[in-house]
């Protein structure tokens, strides 16, 4: 170590030393008195090539996707960023959400954020956006209020950054027209934590947009007032944000809840969920109305407005999605939200959220590997005009074929 130092400091010379005043680096570029190696020649790489990761290796990030921590990061651009948020000590039944952001980028390795399906017949590369990992809010566990502040500082700060404007030309500004400003700015797709993380979210999002509408997916209102003898941080949990949100007039009245089943103190509740700007599909109207119908409702109660989509993983039922703090049995399946979703393309997203996976109470990754593949259909959900269209697929040809 000693004669290393030595080398250092005979490589620094005078001037370099009178610099350390200044701040500089203390050690110059190694690369300037190291030859760097040539790897094209070494044995790896004239066999084999580059090194990539395989779908199971690698550094952790959502679908191999870049990776900075951008709240540190001033040069790096993008248009739509994930963003973990890992907090969940407003619970009011089994914690541990808090490794959600973790549990849905593992779930996502086998993912391509360039993987062209049939659901969707393009990928969200193929759309045009740049897309970053921006890697986790560093939150307190300690001290409820100064997390919910850390959350806020740090949506704020990323949606106050200016947009790489697409990574080819298929990108289509979507922001501007809404925001306060007349600029475009970044949409965050969050990893949570528990559902509280939607408070700050709103907060910040009412900035730079005002009132949004919400299109909440649950199994639960989370509309419910707080206690009248609760106060200060105490009103604040992962079942009254939205009541706090609409005292402080962050959301418009032409709010939807999709997939309601929770048990409640009466219709009261519903009486006070109405009066916070929401309506209720419930888990049951899927088979009563079908798909198609509930697609429509929200899209007639959502209109133009802004719209920030939430989907709390525990709206699928627990026997596909069981590592969640609050189930409930009866549930929509997967391929039911993800048909939803499809459906909703077009509208005027300006950001989304997935939360609530407590990967503790997980069976295989089944809810990490779900939440993963709901997140890369917010991907190319957020990017379309109108819903794609169904997939052309064998029985539409012969139907084709016996018309002809």
């Amino acid at each position: 170590m000693l004669t290393f130092h030595l080398i250092l400091c005979a490589a620094l010379g005078h001037t370099a030393i009178a610099r350390l005043h200044e701040q500089e680096p203390m050690y110059p570029d190694l690369h300037s008195i190291v030859d760097v190696v040539d790897v094209s020649t070494e044995p790896w790489t004239s066999k084999y090539g580059p090194q990539i990761d395989l779908g199971y290796a690698g550094p952790l990030s959502f679908s191999h996707m870049p990776y900075t921590k951008c709240l540190d990061d001033g040069k790096s651009r993008f248009d739509i960023a994930i963003l973990g948020m890992p907090f969940d000590t407003t619970t009011s039944y089994r914690p541990g959400a808090r490794f959600g952001p973790f549990a849905i980028r593992s779930g996502s390795r086998r993912q391509r954020p360039d993987g062209y399906t049939l659901t969707w017949a393009t990928s969200p590369y193929d759309l045009g956006a740049a897309f970053l990992d921006c890697g986790d809010v560093p939150i307190t566990p300690m001290d409820n209020a100064k997390a919910i502040d850390q959350m806020e500082a740090a949506y704020t700060t990323l949606l106050s950054r200016p947009v790489k404007g697409g990574a080819t030309s298929a990108y289509k500004s979507r922001t501007a027209a809404f925001a306060k400003d007349g600029e475009e700015h970044p949409r965050l797709i969050t990893l949570g934590g528990d559902h509280t993380i939607v408070l700050p979210i709103l907060r910040a999002l009412n900035k730079v947009y005002g009132p949004v509408s919400v299109i909440h997916f649950d199994a639960h209102l989370d509309t419910w007032a707080p206690p009248d003898d609760a106060v200060g941080q105490e009103r604040i949990n992962h079942g009254s944000f939205f009541s706090i949100a609409a005292d402080e007039h962050l959301m418009t009245n032409t709010s939807i809840h999709a997939g309601i089943r929770c048990q409640m103190l009466g219709p009261q509740d519903i009486v006070h969920d109405d009066a916070v700007g929401f309506q209720v599909i419930s888990t049951d109207d899927i088979d009563d109305y079908g798909i198609s119908r509930i697609i429509k409702k929200i899209r007639q109660r959502i209109g133009d407005s802004p719209v920030y989509l939430s989907l709390d993983i525990d709206v699928v039922d627990p026997g596909l999605a069981p590592a969640t703090g609050t189930p409930e049995p009866g549930g929509w399946t997967t391929r039911e939200v993800k048909r939803i979703l499809r459906g909703l393309s077009g509208l005027n997203f300006v950001g989304a959220d997935i939360v609530e996976v407590a990967p503790a109470y997980d069976n295989a990754d089944i809810t990490g590997i779900a939440a993963a593949n709901i997140v890369y259909d917010f991907m190319v959900m957020m990017q379309l005009d109108t819903p794609p269209q169904p997939h052309v697929g064998p029985f539409d040809k012969v139907d084709l074929m016996h018309k002809a």
